[in-house]
């Protein structure tokens, strides 16, 4: 039976001819978070991760965290097997996706890692033939303390099918994996408040730029960024905050006197 916090994920969802299914609507990301929330042990938040995993129609979904002490936690969908190898042999000290990643801030396609060493090619055979797909993308997410977290997709599908999921997805993906790595904190810490975090310049840039009525484009320029670059700087913006869309994140920004306009 389907637990009353898990049935916000039960909205139907409609299919892509891709075989993966994009992001939906404002009102599945606020059903997303709510059900992350509702989160009581770490239990139920790998149920989520599950759940999630199902959502999407990929074939694993991950979230790995390691704090400033070297202390691990870890909710995921891949086999109990390839887990176990993969920690005893210690394969975090090779695998491109981990030494990647944590020299990057933004989401990372798995395509764009380097996987040209004898050592890591080796690697990517093994996790192939233990299940794990051909396709990934991967949140950085760096927390208090030093702690540094990851939150993956990953599938096995051809890269025109994946591409199209992943420029659909990626935003939403974006802030689940903050709330779930903020979740998986209040539990670790056996609390549900975590203190929140100060935004960055560059974060309360951009939304000084958008309280000004300024459009993105127009806010990137005046910036002197991408327009991609400005969308991680609120999407980051509004996980910090706690905020469901743009507009919410504003209206907070400046309701906390973090904005002068």
């Amino acid at each position: 039976m389907t637990q009353p916090w898990l049935q916000r994920l039960s909205w139907p969802i409609r299919a892509e001819e891709s075989g993966i299914r994009p992001s939906g609507t404002s009102r599945r990301l606020e059903g997303l978070i709510d059900t992350i929330h509702q989160a009581q042990t770490l239990e139920e938040l790998q149920a989520v991760i599950i759940s999630l995993r199902d959502l999407y129609e990929v074939e694993h979904l991950i979230y790995h965290s390691v704090n400033s002490t070297g202390q691990q936690y870890a909710a995921l969908t891949y086999d109990p097997t390839w887990v176990e190898k993969y920690t005893a042999d210690r394969f975090e000290r090779i695998d491109p996706v981990v030494q990647g990643c944590y020299q990057r801030f933004n989401p990372v396609d798995w395509k764009q890692l380097d996987w040209s060493t004898k050592s890591s090619r080796e690697f990517l055979e093994e996790a192939r033939t233990a299940g794990v797909g051909n396709q990934g993308l991967s949140v950085p997410i760096r927390g208090p303390s030093g702690q540094f977290a990851l939150f993956t997709v990953n599938h096995r599908c051809d890269d025109p099918a994946w591409r199209k999921f992943s420029r659909h997805s990626v935003q939403e993906l974006l802030l689940v994996a903050h709330y779930v790595n903020q979740k998986a904190l209040e539990l670790e810490r056996g609390t549900d408040v975590v203190p929140g975090q100060p935004l960055s310049p560059r974060e309360t840039d951009a939304l000084t730029m958008l309280a000004l009525g300024y459009s993105r484009a127009r806010a990137a320029e005046r910036l002197n960024i991408s327009e991609h670059t400005l969308r991680v700087y609120i999407e980051g913006a509004r996980f910090k905050l706690g905020a469901l869309n743009t507009t919410h994140a504003v209206a907070r920004a400046l309701v906390k006197g973090l904005l002068v306009v």
